[in-house]
């Protein structure tokens, strides 16, 4: 690594070596934890054999105690290895939208977003926000984030769907109990190392002002980008940064990772024309349940996974859900 690193050469082509950095990062993500794992277990017989030699009481505590990180480190191997799907060593996108119902969807939209942000910041994952949509009064319309960190897409696609909440409405001067939608869609992100064709002559690209909550605006000028993509009939827009041009580079990223997913999933369909159990992405086919009143639940209605401690799951404790999701998953595939 290092030496390919040194030569000139390797820095000629900014993206060919951006490609191979960006490959060598996700192939860490496997060969360091399993080589570490190795070593650790190797040390941890050695020391096994010295105990039954010596009959050496502290050391035999401390090998017990090792053990049992071992354990611990070989369960997350075996997790990581769950993520051998062919996009999912890629970063994500992920999109919110709230379902019918107005200020109480939008609110739940707001409470998923935190939700999100909140797992990121617990796994050390970097995200940007692309595209956010505040409420008229409360919540969010719409809220688009990247995560470009090695995997975030395998981790990530089990929350694509319905999420469904039950609570008292804090928007409900009479404090009856509401039941409120909101949709998530993860995509892979498309970096250069995957040739997606986007023909300039498809696209429809509209400026206008970037708007703040309230419809304030947030500047003078007209930042804010819309792309269509005509053949598609997909839309993305991005108003995060004052710059029209960056803008327009997070919108076209977007599009591309979009358009990726679309022939993802067409390449999925010619496979197996499509599973008999795949849900649709549609009100009344929730994915998941937050219950906050009359008692406090979350429960996944694909793997049957569930926790009375809601208030953590909203809070960015996901990998029990996640990792259901995917041993599923696996159970599925084979």
């Amino acid at each position: 690594m290092e030496a390919l690193q040194a030569s000139p050469e390797f820095w000629n082509n900014q993206e060919e070596a951006t490609r191979v950095l960006r490959k060598i990062q996700s192939l860490k993500q496997w060969v360091t934890p399993l080589t570490k794992t190795v070593e650790e277990a190797d040390e941890l017989k050695l020391m096994a054999e010295m105990v039954q030699e010596e009959e050496d009481e502290e050391t035999r505590s401390e090998v017990a105690a090792s053990l049992e990180d071992l354990e611990t480190a070989v369960e997350k191997l075996d997790f990581q290895f769950l993520l051998s799907g062919e996009e999912d060593e890629r970063g994500a996108v992920l999109e919110i939208h709230p379902g019918a119902g107005g200020t109480e969807s939008q609110d739940w939209a707001q409470m998923l977003l935190r939700m999100y942000n909140r797992y990121f910041e617990r796994h050390g994952m970097k995200s940007k926000t692309l595209d956010l949509q505040a409420g008229d009064e409360a919540g969010i319309k719409s809220a688009v984030l990247e995560i470009d960190h090695p995997f975030a897409f395998g981790y990530l696609k089990s929350e694509s769907g319905v999420h469904r909440l039950v609570r008292i409405s804090p928007f409900d001067s009479q404090n009856r109990r509401h039941t409120s939608f909101a949709s998530v869609f993860v995509y892979p992100l498309v970096n250069d190392d995957v040739e997606v064709e986007v023909d300039t002559a498809d696209l429809r690209i509209d400026t206008y002002r970037a708007q703040g909550a309230g419809g304030q605006h947030v500047n003078k000028t007209d930042s804010a980008i819309r792309i269509t993509h005509e053949p598609s009939g997909i839309v993305v827009q991005c108003q995060s940064e004052r710059s029209q041009h960056r803008n327009r580079e997070s919108a076209m990223t977007m599009l591309r990772a979009k358009l990726y997913m679309k022939i993802m999933e067409e390449r999925q369909k010619e496979r197996d024309a499509i599973e008999a159990e795949k849900m649709e992405i549609a009100w009344g086919s929730q994915i998941r349940s937050y219950v906050l009143q009359p008692y406090t639940k979350v429960k996944d209605h694909r793997t049957e996974h569930d926790t009375g401690n809601a208030i953590a799951v909203l809070d960015g404790d996901l990998d029990g859900f996640i990792d259901a999701y995917l041993r599923w998953m696996g159970s599925k595939s084979r």
